[in-house]
């Protein structure tokens, strides 16, 4: 937990998430504009009074200030839930953080990104987020999971393992990949920069592609496959990715030979193509 004062009171809090929007979101003008206009900062201003009740052991007046900013806002953070320093919720809607979670300080979050459960224990039952952690829109995070510091979440990915810290994971289940690297011109340190990440299936078609190409090579066979003489038409003109088997676009690869494991009792060694 960062910071010069390491006890802030809970204006001090609030005053923070303010300031901490100019050093994310280019739109913000006035502190004033912030203040009215950003129902994220309204929802974790609520949060953090109701918080503060919440640990004096109030329950119901807790929870009724919850429901009257999920009214207001359109997010939806229980009061139990244990929120750092300079807290921003862009756009805001539809983001739900659950009772257990704790989120450390300087994270982003992004509309539709839901912290959830996945039990229905009292227990520790949400995700627990480490600084710095930005999350991109419509991401689950779910279970009683670690995101270490400086993780990146990319847009619709589903969280359900734990992430080791400076980490950026996509997909459905999320992955870990390797992120782009990129010029951070933040001032503050913070890598808002969530949209410079792979895409694994495409990386995943192109190893596919590649080994066609390389089958096609031992093969001695190259390009579209042959059409009977009694047959019309081209068989690429029937193919949706034409493109990708274009002459202009193929890569020189080193075939090596291909071998394949005899089945039965024939122990005559392995047979090429």
């Amino acid at each position: 937990m960062g910071g010069k004062d390491r006890n802030p009171s809970l204006w001090g809090l609030i005053r923070e998430d303010i300031t901490c929007v100019f050093q994310r979101d280019p739109a913000a003008r006035s502190r004033w504009e912030v203040a009215t206009l950003y129902p994220g900062i309204h929802a974790v201003s609520l949060q953090r009074v109701a918080h503060s009740l919440w640990k004096r052991g109030w329950r119901y007046f807790p929870r009724f200030i919850s429901y009257f900013a999920r009214w207001l806002t359109n997010i939806d953070i229980h009061p139990g839930a244990k929120i750092g320093r300079r807290f921003f919720i862009d756009h805001g809607a539809c983001v739900v953080i659950g009772e257990t979670a704790e989120i450390g300080d300087d994270v982003t979050l992004y509309h539709g990104v839901t912290l959830g459960g996945v039990s229905w224990n009292k227990g520790k039952r949400h995700p627990t987020l480490g600084d710095r952690v930005v999350v991109g829109a419509g991401a689950k995070i779910l279970g009683p999971i670690e995101l270490g510091s400086d993780v990146r979440v990319g847009a619709n990915s589903v969280v359900v393992r734990n992430v080791p810290a400076d980490k950026t994971v996509v997909g459905i289940p999320a992955k870990v990949v390797q992120r782009k690297v990129a010029r951070n011109d933040n001032p503050e340190g913070i890598d808002l920069n969530h949209h410079l990440i792979p895409d694994p299936v495409a990386g995943a078609i192109q190893c596919l592609l590649d080994r066609i190409r390389m089958l096609e090579e031992n093969a001695g066979k190259r390009g579209c496959l042959h059409v009977p003489e009694e047959e019309t038409g081209d068989e690429c003109n029937h193919c949706d990715a034409r493109d990708l088997c274009d002459d202009d676009l193929l890569q020189q690869v080193d075939v090596q030979p291909i071998y394949f494991k005899k089945t039965g009792n024939d122990n005559n060694g392995p047979t090429g193509f």
